[in-house]
């Protein structure tokens, strides 16, 4: 509270030309400033307007009924407001002062008694009162009426709390945590307050008003600075309000500032908050009866603390942004929203024993996907058949080898039926299963392969339009291909060394020469393998890529949209996934790591926030968790999203299960003998889109929008206290702002 330079800052159209202009109160030389808007962005010098000591905030009203607009100011050490009349031409007289008690620290206007005539209304926070000014329509006011707040009056904030069509109040007190409700009866009076208290230490820092419950009464949101979290009240309709129903903002968070928008689109109120010490936001979504969906999974990080935020749909394709001002940090952040790509709640159906792995098909020939599973310990493999509705039936169960580790999924005898794969770790061999088309399949056919089989795929390695197996070798470090004849049956192997303890392969054209390649992740001396095929079904030698320790699982997808395949590396000794970007020529980058739980184990890529970018999917096997990093489509993601699973889950894979073109996740729980399928669904989170540089010392403490070029864009104008001037920043049709346009709000900016 002890600041100088602009503090809030106001817009309205002062002079009727049709083009927003702005006021901004000045705590240095206690004046306000009046910048006319040319209507393309730019503004005329300032006009400088004496107030009291110290104003505090602003608002605007046409208190004299002349149609043009006037303003009002709250002024902090002398205990007053200043009225300050427009002329019309963006020309202001001077100031008339009123009394009003101890500090007054916000202001608001409304109509209190039904004359049509604007009133001003102040929170006092040194007296613990409000301040009522009735006007008398010719740009007067009456001596204040004031009453009793609780203690240390912050913010006030006007509705009809009642339905009875006069202007109620609602007053967050921050010393003793409490909201007050000032209902209005005749002629503008207030019956006594009716207190709600959040929490004790709460520390009320903002509220907000709004019908979160769609039944057309006005409810209240209130940031509890000190219980670290947001009360909502709704309300009752005849000015009392049921119990607060909190919602964590987090351990320690400190929420500081709130604003209220429909941020995922469906017509219902959100909640977004900004929490100061642990520097990051929090949306909770509005379900439209009054609950909400906490997304702190989703939350934005920051990196200071945010002081202030605002929200509005200023995109023209209709998504939401949050404006972000920090404590002493010269910029402000622009966050736009985006399809987070969420899942359901688990759903688990029963496997075999250790369900090691997981692959997907359309067995029964019915256009949905069913799934298989290589269970270890029963040595069997499960299929359940998919029903194209996200459920599926219980599982049919095959022999297989000793420890079945792997299994992959093709149409090996060309019978337009898939078959399936198993890769069976302790018998040396890999199981071939032909599929009949309705969902069941033959006995297993065996074929050899090197010491310890442990991960197979399928693909045509020699172009002859047959599907060829390959299979890593745990016990003997090696790769072996299996080339495929048209009728189901296989060549004996022909093995190429790997690195140490190679744990899984995958298949891709890394040099762009339309001729399959493969990589392999070795557990054993943290590296992948690349072998470049010449597309007779042999392959060159390995050369190997350091990873992070312990590499368990690889998969492939171009990550940064440069029509070269990349590869994506689960690391599971140092908890983290490794992004090695390839070079098109069958080379590639050195790795880049992002965070994820504690040892992953599987890994797989897909499209989960339908932006046609590619993201990835891990499961942590020591914590029983899955991680989902969503692509930016430059080779970078963001930060892990958690999600729970089973225990020990051991394999991943995507796809979609009911048929409503988002994909889907199916997890297998290892120790407790099931998979777990997740249903994706659109969800709107926020990442940041641009930063606004404000300038060295600007320290920004307000911000006000509005179309300041009329081109149909949504520009930004904010308060820089540190610099003493106001930072315009106009935004193109690409959704860019320009560089800003500083005007200064001091005779020595």
């Amino acid at each position: 509270m002890d600041s100088d330079g602009p503090w809030s800052v106001a817009v309205g159209d002062f002079n009727n030309d049709s083009q927003l202009d702005i006021v901004v109160v000045n705590r240095e030389d206690n004046t306000v400033y009046v910048l006319l808007g040319y209507g393309n962005g730019s503004f005329a010098n300032q006009r400088a307007y004496s107030t009291g000591s110290a104003p505090t905030a602003v608002a605007v009203g046409d208190f004299d009924n002349d149609s043009q607009l006037d303003i009002v100011v709250a002024n902090l050490y002398d205990n007053t407001v200043s009225v300050l009349l427009g002329y019309g031409n963006g020309s202001f007289a001077n100031q008339t002062t009123y009394s009003t008690g101890s500090r007054p620290l916000s202001v608001a206007v409304g109509d209190f008694n039904n004359d049509t005539q604007l009133d001003i209304v102040v929170a006092n926070f040194g007296d613990n009162t409000v301040s009522v000014l009735l006007g008398y329509g010719n740009g007067s006011f009456a001596n204040q009426t004031t009453y009793s707040t609780g203690s240390g009056p912050q913010a006030v904030a006007v509705g009809d709390f009642n339905n009875d069509t006069r202007s109620d109040l609602v007053v967050a007190n921050f010393n003793n945590n409490t909201v007050g409700v000032l209902l209005r009866y005749d002629r503008g009076a207030l019956k006594n307050k009716i207190t709600f208290a959040p929490t004790d230490g709460s520390r009320l820092r903002n509220c907000a008003l709004f019908d979160f419950n769609n039944d057309s009464l006005l409810d209240i949101a209130v940031v509890n600075y000190g219980t670290n979290n947001v009360g909502v009240l709704l309300g009752h309709g005849n000015g009392t309000f049921g119990n607060q129903m909190v919602l964590s903002t987090g351990l320690n968070s400190h929420p500081y500032s709130i604003t209220i928008h429909d941020f995922n689109r469906d017509g219902q109120a959100d909640i977004a908050v900004a929490n100061y010490d642990t520097k990051n936001l929090v949306t909770f979504l509005g379900s439209g009866n009054g609950t909400f969906e906490n997304q702190g999974r989703y939350g934005v990080v920051f990196d200071f603390a945010p002081l202030i935020i605002g929200a509005n749909s200023f995109n023209k394709d209709g998504r939401s942004e949050i404006f972000v001002a920090y404590d002493d940090i010269d910029y402000v952040d622009v966050l736009v929203t985006y399809d987070i790509g969420s899942f359901s709640n688990h759903i688990e159906y029963s496997t075999g024993g250790w369900p090691r792995f997981v692959a997907l098909g359309d067995f029964n020939n019915d256009t949905q996907l069913d799934i298989v599973i290589a269970n270890q310990y029963d040595n069997t493999v499960s299929i359940l058949l998919g029903y194209g509705n996200g459920s599926f039936t219980n599982q049919t169960t095959y022999s297989t080898g000793s420890q079945p580790w792997s299994v992959a999924v093709g149409d090996f005898n060309n019978d337009t039926n898939l078959d399936i794969v198993v890769a069976n770790r302790h018998d040396n061999y890999i199981s071939v299963f032909f599929g009949y088309g309705n969902g069941s399949f033959t006995n297993q056919t065996k074929y050899s392969t090197g010491s310890g089989p442990i991960s197979v795929a399928v693909d045509d390695f020699n172009n002859d339009a047959n599907l060829d197996i390959v299979v890593v070798s745990w016990g003997d470090n090696t790769v072996s291909i299996l080339l495929g004849y048209a009728d189901g049956s296989f060549a004996n192997q022909t093995t190429y060394s790997t690195g140490s303890e190679p744990y899984s392969v995958a298949v891709g054209d890394f040099n762009n020469d339309t001729r399959l390649d493969i990589v392999v992740a070795n557990f054993g001396d943290n590296t992948v393998s690349i072998l470049l095929g010449y597309g007779d079904g042999s392959f060159a030698n390995q050369t190997k890529y350091s990873t992070g320790s312990n590499p368990e699982a690889v998969a492939v997808g171009d990550f940064n949209n440069d029509t070269h395949l990349d590869i994506v590396v689960a690391n599971d000794g140092d908890n983290t996934v490794g992004i090695l970007l390839g070079y098109g020529d069958g080379s590639f980058a050195n790795q880049t790591n992002y965070s994820t739980g504690s040892e992953p184990t599987s890994v797989a890529v897909g499209d989960f926030n339908n932006d046609t970018l590619l993201d990835i999917v891990v499961t942590n096997w020591d914590d029983n968790t899955m991680t989902v990093l969503l692509g930016y489509g430059n080779g970078v993601f963001a930060n892990q999203m958690i999600y729970s699973t089973g225990t020990s889950p051991s394999s991943v894979a995507v796809g979609d299960f009911n048929n409503d073109t988002r994909l889907d996740i199916v997890v297998t729980n290892l120790n407790e003998a099931s998979i777990s399928i997740y249903l994706g669904y659109p969800n709107e989170g926020f990442f940041k889109q641009m930063r606004l540089i404000t300038g060295n010392g600007s320290r920004p403490k307000s911000f006000a929008i509005g179309d300041f070029d009329n081109d149909g864009q949504i520009d930004i104008a904010v308060a820089n206290s540190g610099t003493n001037n106001i930072s315009i920043f106009l935004r193109h049709a690409n959704g860019c702002f320009g560089n800003q346009m500083a005007y200064a709000t001091d005779s020595s900016p």
